[in-house]
């Protein structure tokens, strides 16, 4: 009846979607959740459309997905500036001449640099070994000690000296006063939010709401003559080798009769006290204003929870840990023996994707399996 049947409606699915049904080909999008979009679904509350898996900044320097999304969306001008708040001083995220003023009082970059490069000296750091000494090399012992140590050591659940090196290499540090946290081309937020944005992608596509694959899995599959599987690997194989492992997020909103509560949309609790990671508040990706222009009354703030992942949870990220790197590259073994099954997106590929390398991924398997 299908020549797709697409399991999950987030962005790799949708993208995969919307191009094979451009291709003439008829296609089926299922999901377990009672709403499309995935990770990025948003949902209007006191008319601000709040991200309700946690905050998506679109980004990227790739021209080609800039204008792919571009068709279904237009996209606001907004650029991520977080604030970090350390025991109530607040420093300029990501790091830069401002946040280094705030900490040492230095005013040109040499200071800040040769600053840096004494704590590095003096904690005697040459090849970083891990999370901890990495982030040394690159701030200083004073930056990692309020900043990053505190704030990582919440999200990821385990000390920095046990995290590896690699998570933070990609890490903003400007010797100069830019505030943007992404050195991106393009960047923003779509103009009525995600939701809105993958239902103009799905727009004449059957969608079917609140269907579980694997619980349905035999009957679904006699109903297309392929599978684009976007949910969990291991789930798939009934976790016969063991389950991945990934960081979940717990979210507590609050609307508040109040036009404006932290004046950001994102504030880091860098403390190791403080037991939220970061506070959202949603209005402030749309300039608190609604569709219309007209400034919003109240808001709503989203404090975020980072939590070690069990079955039934939300998986979030992927920790790609030596263990888990060797038991997913096991389970892709199984994967590719299921000739009718194509696995992809962050959790069929048990790999943190931005959403601009989410749809470059699904453009190019669109490439690969309708264009050869």
């Amino acid at each position: 009846m299908y020549d797709y049947l697409v399991v999950g409606s987030g962005l790799f699915g949708a993208v995969f979607a919307q191009q094979a049904k451009a291709k003439g080909k008829m296609v089926l999008v299922i999901d377990k959740r009672n709403n499309i979009a995935g990770n990025v679904y948003t949902e209007k509350i006191e008319g601000i459309n709040v991200h309700i898996y946690g905050a998506h900044i679109f980004h990227t320097n790739l021209k080609h997905v800039w204008d792919y999304v571009t068709k279904f969306a237009e996209f606001n001008r907004f650029t991520n500036s977080p604030v970090a708040n350390y025991k109530g001083e607040l420093f300029s995220l990501p790091f830069n001449m401002y946040t280094f003023n705030k900490m040492w009082g230095v005013v040109t970059p040499e200071e800040a640099e040769a600053k840096i490069e004494e704590q590095k000296h003096k904690a005697g750091i040459s090849e970083p070994k891990n999370l901890e000494e990495q982030a040394i090399s690159l701030v200083g012992t004073d930056i990692y000690e309020k900043l990053i140590k505190g704030y990582t050591e919440k999200q990821w659940g385990r000390p920095c000296t046990e995290l590896p090196a690699f998570i933070i290499t990609r890490l903003p540090v400007r010797l100069t006063f830019d505030n943007n946290y992404f050195n991106a081309l393009y960047q923003g937020i779509p103009i009525g939010g995600y939701t809105k944005m993958v239902a103009n992608m799905l727009d004449g596509i059957e969608v079917r709401l609140g269907v579980d694959y694997l619980e349905n899995k035999e009957e679904l599959d006699k109903l297309a003559d392929k599978v684009i599987y976007t949910g969990a690997i291991d789930a798939y194989f009934d976790y016969k080798l063991g389950n991945l492992e990934y960081r979940s997020v717990r979210f507590e909103n609050e609307v508040l009769d109040k036009p404006n509560f932290q004046g950001n949309a994102a504030v880091n609790y860098t403390d190791r006290e403080t037991p939220w990671t970061r506070i959202i508040e949603h209005k402030w990706f749309e300039f608190g204003k609604d569709e219309a222009g007209n400034d919003l009354p109240k808001t709503v703030i989203s404090r975020e929870y980072s939590s070690e992942w069990k079955v039934g949870d939300e998986p979030y990220y992927p920790v790609n840990d030596e263990r888990n790197s060797k038991l997913y590259a096991e389970y892709k073994k199984l994967a590719e023996v299921e000739s009718k099954v194509i696995f992809g997106g962050r959790l069929g590929e048990y790999k943190y994707y931005d959403m601009d390398a989410v749809i470059d991924s699904a453009l190019k398997l669109v490439e690969k399996e309708l264009n050869d």
